[in-house]
């Protein structure tokens, strides 16, 4: 076994384990009736944000190594963001922000609902570190693209990186051009393609809450 095979085997295993430590914080949070606690929405966040790093690592190893393709799936965006929401709700409640919900009744995308899901919690964990006190998950249909978003009222992204974008959009990723988060959506927005078209990502500032918005962009 050669040694990347033993780290992803050892990165499943911490997987797992890190999952039994972030059930048990939701459910100690839950016993003692704990609303805002900033200590315990660090806890939660922090932990979340590992168990989500070592997800994208498995999968970007299982893509390298022709092991995860996509499964384009007929899903309801609407309850698809909303299960999402839920998910990350009760950490962000704990850190003082809400996470809200945008999507036009009946909207219908064609997707890898599990990567895309990974992809997601990915930005909302980074969404969380940033934002003053909220997050919005948004979609909609622009351009023949289902256009998925996710924007919060921080300071937004640095001037660079919005710079920066615009000589990438139409390339595929190269492996550290952005942070991991980053690079793993936009990895997974490229594996996503409609005849001659490809997803991809895009950067921008003073959207709807003010802050950074992050969008995936999906033909």
């Amino acid at each position: 076994m050669n040694f990347p095979d033993i780290l992803a085997s050892l990165i499943h295993d911490m997987k797992n384990s890190l999952g039994l430590v972030i059930n048990t914080i939701d459910d100690l949070g839950e016993e003692l009736h704990v609303q805002e606690n900033p200590k315990l929405g660090t806890l939660q966040h922090e932990a979340r944000r590992l168990n989500s790093n070592l997800i994208t690592l498995l999968s970007l190893y299982k893509i390298d190594k022709g092991q995860l393709t996509t499964n384009i799936e007929e899903i309801d965006v609407e309850q698809f963001l909303y299960e999402i929401s839920v998910d990350n709700q009760a950490t962000a409640n704990n850190m003082g922000i809400t996470i809200s919900y945008e999507s036009e009744e009946g909207l219908v995308g064609y997707f890898d609902e599990w990567l895309m899901r990974g992809v997601i919690n990915s930005l909302i964990g980074n969404g969380l570190r940033y934002s003053a006190s909220q997050i919005l998950l948004h979609a909609e249909f622009r351009d023949d693209y289902l256009v998925l978003s996710i924007d919060d009222d921080g300071n937004g992204f640095p001037q660079s990186m919005i710079e920066a974008q615009s000589a990438q959009q139409q390339k595929k990723p190269e492996q550290g051009e952005t942070q991991l988060g980053h690079y793993f959506a936009s990895l997974v927005s490229h594996m996503h393609s409609n005849g001659e078209r490809e997803g991809f990502i895009k950067l921008a500032n003073n959207q709807r809450l003010g802050g950074g918005s992050f969008s995936l962009w999906l033909p």
